[in-house]
């Protein structure tokens, strides 16, 4: 028979999880496991509410197990080190990502490419290697080995780190890559949500010309005047597309909703890449002599490797690249959901948690 969650392992912990399909999230009791000799402890104070926390915590893509601690946007205070940690002391300022764990072995993880590890594992929902469920940042407490753990700068507040740990590598990780970190280049950005600010912020640190596509002409000012976005396009406005066709080095596409990729391929110049960040549930349409007619790639990608959040990091500490966040206690995090859904936040909540989690009695 399974052991409770509260028993698992030796160190209690405490958190909110989801029961069920529902995604109503509960006060809840757990464990964490003992600080092994490779293994950072620490202490939670920030945890950012990411798209994909909904997802599982509903079990929108089928994978989830209840009780299901959400939250992967995770910084704070270590508390302990392991006998053999070298790059970590108890009170640096740590965070912790996506996945908290790999195979270690194959040609990806030998690359410092974890991140495509066919064996990663999530730091939500996925099973660590004594067979037990991994639980997130919705929570007081965290044992992850040392190198998936990465230094937060000095400089960089704690509750802006955080969503740079998902949503800032997300949209880092593809423009430097795809080369599109180099100063005059023009960059298209879909979307102005979570991802697509920070695809905006970060592109205008790399010193790039940055329009906004999106399709609603309400966030114009917004993109402009806020996040100094250079040019805005709404994706509907069939002339104003018409005008830009040719102008753009590179696209993120930051949208998880179903959207025409087509007026998006003709806005590239000629060797011009459209990355896709976001993921709608239904299999892109991709004809194929717009490509071939200017050599276009459309591309994927996907958080990026701890080597480069932990870069992505000191250039967001160094440029004063931060998101835009809602600070919230813990108690409000099923209203910040809802709200989420209905994208009334600009544009990302973290978590409160140093402050506002209070074990339950």
């Amino acid at each position: 028979m399974a052991r409770q969650p509260e028993f698992e392992h030796p160190n209690k912990a405490f958190g909110w999880a989801a029961r069920d399909t529902s995604g109503v999230l509960s006060p809840f009791n757990f464990s964490r496991r003992e600080t092994g000799e490779k293994d950072v402890a620490f202490k939670i104070l920030y945890c950012g509410i990411c798209h994909s926390d909904v997802c599982m915590a509903k079990n929108e893509w089928g994978i989830s197990t209840y009780p299901l601690v959400p939250g992967h946007e995770i910084v704070g205070i270590v508390t302990k080190v392991g006998s053999k940690v070298e790059k970590f002391n108890v009170g640096d300022k740590v965070g912790v990502g996506y996945i908290i764990d790999s195979c270690r072995s194959c040609q990806n993880c030998v690359d410092n490419l974890e991140n495509y590890c066919p064996a990663y594992t999530t730091t939500v929902g996925g099973m660590h290697r004594d067979g037990t469920i991994t639980h997130g940042g919705y929570s007081d407490s965290l044992v992850v080995a040392e190198n998936f753990v990465v230094h937060i700068p000095d400089g960089l507040p704690l509750e802006a780190a955080a969503p740079l740990l998902c949503a800032g590598i997300t949209v880092y990780s593809p423009l430097r890559y795809f080369g599109l970190d180099k100063p005059g280049l023009h960059v298209g950005v879909v979307g102005l949500g979570g991802l697509g600010h920070m695809a905006v912020k970060f592109a205008k640190a790399f010193g790039a010309n940055v329009t906004v596509i999106s399709t609603s002409a309400s966030k114009e000012k917004e993109a402009k005047e806020h996040l100094g976005a250079d040019s805005f396009l709404i994706s509907r406005d069939q002339d104003k597309m018409q005008s830009a066709l040719g102008t753009l080095d590179g696209i993120i596409d930051t949208v998880s909703a179903n959207h025409p990729v087509l007026p998006l391929l003709g806005l590239l110049k000629s060797h011009g890449k459209l990355v896709m960040v976001g993921v709608p549930d239904k299999p892109l349409e991709i004809p194929v002599f717009p490509l071939i007619l200017g050599r276009k790639l459309v591309a994927g990608s996907g958080i990026g490797s701890i080597k480069e959040t932990q870069e992505m990091l000191e250039f967001a500490a160094k440029h004063n690249v931060k998101p835009d966040i809602e600070v919230v206690p813990v108690d409000y995090v099923n209203t910040a959901i809802e709200r989420l859904l209905k994208a009334d936040v600009k544009y990302r909540f973290v978590l409160d948690i140093g402050n506002t989690l209070k074990p339950s009695s």
